[in-house]
């Protein structure tokens, strides 16, 4: 549920190729998903997202330690295609998307994990609770020029928390502690005029 972290941007800003131009990066919500999966009653595995994730990231060629990224996520835009189920999700269950509507991850550093991988390390805050991350990230790709000018760089990142150390406490028993994070994301770089 926390993938929000979304924090995959990170990881492909992070370590963009040095055709890239270094500045800023947009991430791209139409082309960039943070999905979740979760146990349950320990025989099925529900799979949902969330719908509209946002942010940015500092890619510097010459120097990886001015690199950062930040991502936030809409809590209320859960997605698990059960209208009820996403009711609870959004409810003090779970999320307590009226107290706590943001989902957000900072990243802190960044190495490599070999040929084409990273791990990106950060803080992600869910339900009001902040815990260091670490995200293993395939890519990112080559930046591409799109149609329109834009640079363009991909990757995907996953990783596992426990929804209980972000007091994301409701149905125990019923739903697992144990949530698997993948988050595939798109970063665009208008050109530089």
């Amino acid at each position: 549920m926390h993938r929000f972290a979304f924090t995959l941007m990170a990881a492909v800003a992070l370590s963009g190729a040095a055709t890239a131009q270094t500045g800023t990066w947009q991430i791209d919500p139409n082309h960039s998903a943070a999905q979740f999966s979760v146990r349950h009653l320990g025989v099925s595995t529900v799979r949902g997202a969330f719908m509209k994730v946002s942010g940015s990231a500092k890619y510097d060629t010459a120097d990886p330690t001015k690199d950062s990224v930040e991502v936030s996520i809409d809590a209320s835009s859960v997605d698990t295609r059960v209208q009820m189920r996403d009711n609870d999700l959004r409810s003090p269950n779970f999320l307590d998307v009226q107290k706590y509507p943001t989902i957000t991850f900072q990243s802190k550093q960044a190495k490599s994990a070999g040929a084409g991988k990273l791990q990106i390390v950060g803080d992600l805050t869910i339900h009001g609770v902040t815990k260091e991350v670490v995200l293993d990230v395939d890519g990112p790709s080559a930046p591409i020029k799109d149609p329109w000018g834009n640079q363009r760089l991909g990757a995907s990142a996953s990783t596992k928390i426990n929804r209980k150390d972000f007091g994301v406490n409701g149905a125990p028993g019923v739903v697992g502690d144990e949530i698997s994070i993948t988050i595939d994301a798109e970063l665009i770089q208008p050109p530089v005029k």
